[in-house]
């Protein structure tokens, strides 16, 4: 063989093609700037002047709240947002995504006034003018905050377009709704009782409360002495009637003062028995025994069998409360009544309870509510002795003093603590209470059968969603609408000022949003008490004493819940205005809800559509964050994460209870960890089952770290072998190696996967698939399979050129797979592809998801796999075994020998693959034999061996022998194929001589030509 030149002896290393690129291993925080702006605004913007406008995919946002701080919470929402409509991009929509911002309401308010007085200002409640002034000024604030949060997150859309419901634009759409709600009329004035915040002094809609089970309230049991009775009862002698008591327990004693009736169930059986303190009492048969016990007393029955019917609308009672001498009040039917806690017998407060109000208001008893703003008692609570209860706080020292005038008055039986469910303000975290005041509603229970048709068009994610959306709108018949604070939208009703008289007509409001239009929603408030211009001519009346506009606003979720007006129009006519909406599982008592009670209304009041629908077509919800360890995540624990810690490097370690220190928690000293940028963010949520809860935390992160990084280590290796491939050096299909089709086929299985898992909305599916591909599919198989083509073939080679053909594929799908999920790194990796490839490819975060091939799903190559692997796992275990003796280092210092069942060889899949199956194995030699034929190399004289069994797809069985190698190895492929005759150790395998050949040829060819050696 003839010598090698001493220049390519010295440095065969450098005629091995190892791959080379730019692209680096670790993300650099400088670079990440532009990546950002192209990969979110300018990909935005190209989207939406190059696709098509009648395929416009609309994800409209459910607005965060102007107040605070970014969370993990915020960027899990904000994140699928932008995934979702990535994926949306990917197959070939426009996407239409105009981020918005709820800043009304009064969390804002609060903080606004909380703000001005540590500035120095009045401790006094300030004038509405000044309320929002400060509310609207720190809105602004927040929203540009919290929006530079939000693009640094990578999340792409009309950022410029931003709406907010403080806009002018915005609150005079939302008008416009309530005036179609007005003419239609559902919208409605009543002294009713609704949640009331003492803390917060406004009512409350049930989306914003919280029940906490652990509120603890004084419970009584008070007796009523009954005045009349049914002649059945009142001629009976056994029947003390001058000393016969109702029997009532209750946990809210402070509403004893507002009682109007008792109510029973006239389907309930009923007793009198005898106390020896407290006379005749009539309680319900089947609570007899839980009385006795209260009062430790034998409570002998004295007259059984009492129906309930018999004394509905014939038995009368002295108030407690009122002068002796007031009139009686009613026992009445209540089908809430049951006799499964306290006496069968209930007192009702139609001023302070909601089911009170409806049984006495269907028996004309009126709604009665002696509570202040503030929760405390008025003068009226106790008319007989005002001072006793006056100004005192209904849930504290007001709830004591009830208890202390009934017992002073003898009709207090027994009293304890109770521990229940409780409604508290979910802002204020303070208890709430029941109370009747004047309030402007929304009739919900006209919408809700149209409601229920709408949903039943509409798709959930998860599918449990539209049974909780469901019942919670038919859980519901009014929506109380007003609030009584400074900061939001005015409701435009003028009040009489002799009378008090509301008007809200379409002509009132209509004329009231024309004086909006050119002055300013501010100037409901600014302008003068006495401005004429606010009152419509047909209302002005010189000898009236005129009208006042109103101070009350309206719901913020009235607010929010209009802004479907925003995607009006955005892709024409359409059954449905978004295709998605998207938000936490809490909005389906929130925003869900009231955007598609107000969408409805509108349709109802219009009646453009003779079938409801909703103004979605998709609602998508997702759980809440919470740390490891499955706890919320509270600044009081010290378990919170901000999202930028993760992407900075900032992350702390939890805290630790330090010993000595009396159970204090401290923090290790801080700890710096890598700068995982936004990607590692978006693949945590990518990779999370959002329609559960979701955890974050130090072993979470970390996990999601190896991941993003197996992605870069992944572009590298991919970017380093094109790195001289251009696309007119692609190989067909049916000249590529059978591995090749191999990992195409691992290739299709995989995109057809993340496709359909992308479609489904379950992203994590598709992250698991793209984990496991890279890991096993690709690392551990397809790349180790090819090293040796790629790396030691001659550059040109059809051999290695296949090889590229399936890296270039894998790296357009692999780039078109994560452009939704880690668009920084995609960019990136766009960013150093080589150009003679970009010349012929389309950016990938533009590209539209191609299927690929039928012919790469070869379902002959599907079959073979089982049987490779099956011997495959037995090669790798012997290899493991001799690597830990250290018989063996590489696996290319082994050789293979299977010998396969009873069979023809020819007709074996490890024929067809003989060629390759070295390859495919990463060893030196593999060779074949049946059963009862003799081997044709004589493995007793390898330094080692090993043998194991294996077993076919068809329950077949055969051994697999692995050995020491018989050969010398290749100084340059490192191939233990050259013959053990040589004495030269330098010596090439046939294959490495060739290509070494070639360069020595073409080295020389430059130097007689004149032109610059090549040099290895």
């Amino acid at each position: 063989m003839p010598g090698l030149t001493q220049s390519l002896r010295r440095s065969l290393s450098s005629t091995i093609k190892l791959p080379k690129s730019t692209f680096p291993v670790r993300a650099s925080p400088t670079d990440q700037v532009k990546y950002l702006q192209r990969c979110t605004d300018d990909l935005y913007a190209w989207q939406w002047r190059s696709r098509p406008a009648d395929r416009t995919f609309i994800l409209h946002d459910g607005p965060p709240y102007a107040n605070g701080d970014l969370h993990v919470g915020h960027a899990l929402n904000k994140i699928l947002k932008d995934i979702l409509c990535r994926v949306q991009l990917g197959l070939g929509n426009r996407v239409h995504y105009v981020p918005g911002w709820d800043c009304h309401g009064l969390p804002i308010e609060l903080k606004a006034l909380q703000s001005r007085r540590q500035l120095g200002g009045s401790l006094n409640i300030p004038a509405a003018t000044e309320v929002r002034k400060a509310a609207r000024e720190l809105a602004e604030k927040t929203v540009a905050r919290q929006m530079e949060g939000f693009r640094s997150w990578a999340v792409m859309g009309d950022w410029s377009g931003h709406w907010k419901t403080m806009d002018k634009d915005f609150e005079m759409k939302q008008l416009g709704v309530f005036l179609e709600m007005v003419d239609r009329g559902l919208i409605y004035r009543r002294f009713k009782p609704v949640f009331w915040s003492p803390s917060s002094r406004t009512a409350l809609a049930e989306a914003e409360l919280e029940y906490r089970e652990d509120h603890v309230s004084r419970a009584a049991l008070v007796r009523f002495p009954l005045i009349s009775l049914p002649r059945k009862l009142s001629d009976n002698p056994l029947v003390d009637t001058n000393h016969l008591s109702a029997v009532i327990w209750t946990t809210t004693p402070w509403t004893l003062p507002a009682n109007r009736a008792i109510a029973i169930s006239e389907r309930l059986v009923y007793v009198i028995v005898q106390s020896r303190n407290h006379g005749q009492l009539l309680v319900a048969e089947a609570r007899l025994e839980y009385l006795r016990e209260i009062l430790k007393d034998d409570l002998e029955v004295v007259l059984p069998s009492i129906v309930g019917s018999e004394l509905r609308g014939q038995t009368t009672y002295r108030p407690l409360f009122n002068a002796p001498n007031s009139r009686e009040h009613p026992i009445i039917n209540a089908n809430f009544v049951t006799d499964e806690s306290g006496s069968g017998l209930v007192h009702c407060a139609p001023g302070h309870g909601i089911e009170d109000y409806e049984v006495c208001l269907a028996h004309g008893i009126p709604a009665y509510a002696p509570v202040s703003d503030d929760g405390k008692f008025t003068d009226e609570a106790m008319p007989s002795d005002p001072p006793r209860l006056s100004q005192k706080c209904v849930l504290g020292d007001g709830s004591s003093a009830v208890l202390e005038y009934i017992d002073s008055e003898h009709q207090l039986l027994a009293q304890h603590e109770c521990t229940h469910k409780y409604p508290y303000d979910w802002r204020s975290k303070l208890p709430v209470i029941v109370r009747a005041t004047e309030q402007w509603f929304a009739n919900v229970a006209d919408i809700r059968d149209a409601a229920a048709v709408a949903l039943s068009h509409v798709c959930f994610v998860p599918p449990s969603g539209k049974l909780r959306l469901q019942n919670f709108i038919n859980s519901r018949t009014e929506w109380c609408i007003s609030r009584q604070r400074a900061w939001g939208v005015p409701i435009p009703a003028l009040y009489h000022r002799g009378t008090g008289d509301a008007i809200l007509t379409k002509a009132s409001v209509s004329h009231i949003m024309e004086v909006i239009e050119e002055r300013g929603i501010d100037s409901w408030w600014t302008d003068d008490p006495d401005d004429p211009a606010w009152i419509p001519a047909f209302l002005r009346d010189s000898l009236s004493p005129g009208y006042r506009r109103g101070t009350d606003t309206m719901d913020v979720w009235f607010d929010s819940g209009t802004s479907w007006t925003q995607v009006e129009g955005v892709r024409g006519r359409s059954d449905y205005l978004a295709d998605v909406y998207l938000e936490g599982t809490d909005q389906h008592r929130g925003w869900f809800q009231s955007g598609l009670l107000t969408f409805l209304a509108r349709q109802l009041a219009s009646g453009t559509t003779t079938v409801p629908c909703a103004p979605f077509k998709y609602l998508i919800t997702h759980g809440f964050t919470l740390d490891q360890d499955a706890r919320k995540m509270s600044k009081s624990i010290g378990n919170v994460i901000p999202p930028e810690s993760i992407m900075n490097g900032t992350l702390l370690p939890p805290l630790k209870q330090k010993k000595g220190t009396g159970g204090k928690q401290i923090r290790p000293t801080d700890q710096v960890y890598d700068a995982l940028g936004p990607d590692a963010l978006r693949l945590w949520v990518a990779s999370s089952d959002y329609t559960r809860d979701v955890a974050i935390g130090q072993e979470v992160l970390q996990t999601v770290h190896i991941s993003l990084h197996k992605f870069r280590v992944t572009f590298k290796l991919l970017l380093g072998a094109l790195g001289d491939f251009d696309t007119s050096q692609l190989y067909p299909y049916q000249n590529l190696h059978k591995i090749d089709c191999i990992a195409l086929l691992h290739l299709a299985k995989l995109a057809d996967a993340c496709r359909n898992a992308c479609q489904s909305f379950e992203f994590y599916r598709a992250v698991n698939a793209i984990n496991k591909w890279a890991n096993l599919d690709f690392s551990a198989f397809y790349m180790e399979a090819i090293k040796d083509r790629l790396y030691t073939e001659a550059e040109n080679s059809p051999s290695r050129r296949a090889a590229q053909t399936t890296l270039y594929h894998i790296y357009n799908h692999l780039q078109t797979m994560l452009a939704p999920i880690t668009p920084m790194l995609v960019e990136e990796s766009w960013e150093h592809t080589p150009d003679a490839i970009k010349r012929h490819c389309q950016h990938p975060l533009q590209r539209i998801i191609s299927v690929p091939p039928p012919e790469w799903q070869d379902t002959t190559l599907e079959n073979d796999l089982p049987d490779l692997t099956a011997v495959n796992s037995p090669i790798k275990a012997m290899q493991e075994c001799a690597r830990s003796k250290k018989e063996m280092g590489s696996s290319l210092q082994s050789f293979v020998h299977i010998c396969l069942p009873e069979c023809s060889i020819h007709d074996s899949v490890f024929y067809r693959y003989l060629p390759e199956l070295a390859d495919l194995f990463v060893v030196s030699k593999v060779t074949l034999s049946a059963k009862g034929e003799p081997i044709p190399i004589d493995i007793s004289t390898a330094k080692w061996s090993y043998v194991d069994n294996f077993e076919l797809s068809d329950r077949r069985k055969g051994s697999v022998h692995v050995y020491a190698p018989l050969d010398s190895k290749c100084p340059r492929c490192w191939r233990y194929v050259v013959p053990e005759t040589s004495s030269n150790p330098d010596i090439l395998c046939g294959r490495c001589n060739e290509v070494v050949s070639a360069l020595e040829e073409t080295a020389s060819s430059e130097i007689k030509k004149g032109l610059p050696q090549y040099t290895c």
